[in-house]
């Protein structure tokens, strides 16, 4: 949609075709319902603290159908306004598939298309695990919006962020939650403190966690609950199992063979720099080049390709410091490397690191505690990782990404004054590292 918006609006002719509604992955199935799913399953939370501050809450009750129905009309409203932004700009709307016949045609529907340029962004979708007798009885993040009815029992298999935001929202929303991981810790790619300390945290609320575990069967009994068969032997049953276990992109049936585009062992797109490929006229962004997959991500390579493409000003991607965040309970927030990444990268590490309870949790008496982590370049003395578990953790990643963005050191954030009371003020206020990493080994001081 950016780059179909931003071509037409410098004047290109274009046309963007879509066979279900535009939106793609983040507004229609993805991050923006499931944010708004992250909120209503915070509210029971919100009641509990709310004694500690004077307040009495009455008798409270939730209802899915009305979630379910707000959240439509919301995606609905979204839809609505990415339409009328890229029809504003001049751009031909097709609702329906789009096959490539050859590298400048494009049958769309009953009709055929021919282009100088053709932009491939059609995302990608849940991995089906086909391989798993039962799949079929399974649902996926997809499905997972709109059930008919909140479960009482549900397991996720999965460990990445899908996953663990799920199970938050199932949780807080009432529902007896079972994660099944079969790696050592949940969300392999964070650092390995907010991996623990979000773990903890999941289990002290209730969430039950089984690492190094697996399904291997599901059985649908007649009665409709579902009996998953573990690896470990044991077999234990759901009123729903929803698998989170990585996505694949959607490149079948796109005639990329007719085109001569070049795929990837996943079926990914293969690009370059520029989101090129093999054929210099088409081109790919987004989760169906399996590069980085984020929202911001796909819209950035949008645009560096309208640069490349039609401003004469050939742009490559820029991966570096991306910020991202989980948006589990308690919330992660992270920029550039954990100490692990960074340890293999840099031969010495300053790490600072500081763990305590939020002001806001004090007179609610909840125990959870935040953990704020910096990981600086003992050479350069460059932050070249900043990580957060706690509220707001997302809202500061932001912008965290800006000075780690722009190359700073530890001595500007030193220097940079705190806002007090806040949370974040600890991420100015940290002065002496908590340990050093040389060579891949911790040195307590």
């Amino acid at each position: 949609m950016r780059a179909a918006r931003l071509a037409a609006g410098l004047g290109k002719k274009v046309a963007i075709a879509e066979e279900y509604r535009f939106g793609g992955t983040c507004v229609i199935r993805g991050c923006v319902p499931k944010k708004l799913y992250v909120y209503a399953s915070q509210f029971p939370e919100h009641f509990e603290d709310a004694a500690g501050y004077g307040w009495t809450v009455g008798e409270t009750r939730f209802d899915w159908r009305t979630l379910v129905a707000n959240k439509d009309r919301e995606i609905s409203r979204l839809e609505g306004l990415y339409r009328r932004g890229l029809e504003n700009a001049g751009a031909r709307i097709i609702e329906d598939r789009a096959v490539l016949v050859d590298r400048h045609t494009v049958r769309v529907g009953g009709e055929t298309l021919t282009a100088q340029n053709i932009l491939i962004a059609v995302g990608g979708r849940p991995n089906p695990h086909e391989a798993l007798p039962g799949h079929e009885h399974c649902i996926f993040s997809n499905e997972a919006f709109d059930l008919k009815e909140l479960p009482k029992r549900i397991a996720i298999e999965g460990g990445g962020y899908i996953a663990v935001e799920f199970a938050n929202i199932f949780h807080g929303l009432g529902v007896e939650t079972t994660l099944v991981y079969r790696g050592k810790e949940i969300l392999s790619r964070f650092d390995n403190d907010l991996r623990r300390g979000l773990h903890e945290a999941m289990e002290a609320k209730g969430i039950r966690i089984l690492c190094h575990e697996l399904i291997e069967k599901v059985d649908k009994r007649p009665d409709g609950a579902l009996d998953a068969h573990l690896k470990s032997g044991a077999v234990e049953s759901f009123d729903q199992i929803m698998l989170a276990i990585g996505r694949i992109p959607n490149t079948e049936g796109l005639g990329l063979e007719r085109a001569g585009v070049e795929t990837g062992v996943k079926g990914e797109i293969v690009v370059d720099e520029y989101s090129r490929t093999n054929v210099d006229n088409i081109w790919a962004v987004g989760d169906v080049t399996d590069r980085v997959q984020l929202t911001p991500v796909a819209i950035h390579e949008a645009m560096c390709f309208i640069e490349t493409a039609f401003r004469d000003n050939p742009t490559k991607v820029d991966h570096e410091m991306i910020a991202t965040a989980v948006f589990s309970q308690p919330e992660i927030g992270t920029v550039g490397l954990g100490e692990e990444e960074a340890a293999k990268r840099y031969d010495a590490l300053e790490v600072y690191r500081a763990s305590f309870r939020p002001m806001r949790h004090t007179l609610s008496g909840r125990q959870e505690k935040m953990i704020m982590k910096l990981v600086v370049d003992a050479a350069s003395r460059r932050v070249v990782g900043a990580h957060v578990l706690g509220p707001d953790a997302g809202e500061m990643a932001q912008l965290l990404a800006i000075p780690l963005k722009a190359g700073l050191t530890k001595e500007d954030f030193d220097r940079t004054m705190a806002v007090h009371p806040s949370a974040a003020e600890e991420l100015v206020t940290m002065y002496k590292p908590s340990y050093r990493v040389k060579n891949g080994e911790r040195i307590d001081d």
